[in-house]
């Protein structure tokens, strides 16, 4: 396979303020899991979990990376999670920039 056969994704987690978010993006880019790791600014999060209404101050983390490594992230992104369930969404990309595609297709390959 090369870029132009890979398919793209973006993956959204949360993770609660305390954690070193910078550590755990750093560590995803690192292991070439995901060629760029954006990190938002705090947020109010409210959801329900185990039948009562829940609020937390998190961040959204948006990890972008190609579908054949998505099993792998699944895997990191949940061995380095606190939350007994943590969101991972993954969804697909629809076209965009080649220049861009293909470097996130390098990025997450071993050199």
């Amino acid at each position: 396979m090369d870029a132009s056969q890979a398919r793209y994704v973006v993956v959204l987690t949360t993770v609660p303020l305390e954690v070193d978010v910078e550590a755990f993006a750093q560590a995803l880019v690192a292991e070439r899991l995901a060629a760029c790791v954006n990190v938002l600014p705090p947020m109010h999060s409210v959801y329900r979990w185990q039948g009562a209404i829940e609020t937390a101050a998190e961040r959204q983390v948006v990890m972008k990376t190609c579908v054949d490594r998505v099993e792998a992230l699944r895997e990191r992104v949940h061995a380095r999670h606190p939350f007994a369930v943590p969101e991972f969404l993954v969804l697909p990309v629809d076209g965009g920039s080649e220049p861009y595609l293909e470097w996130i297709y390098r990025e997450t390959r071993r050199p």
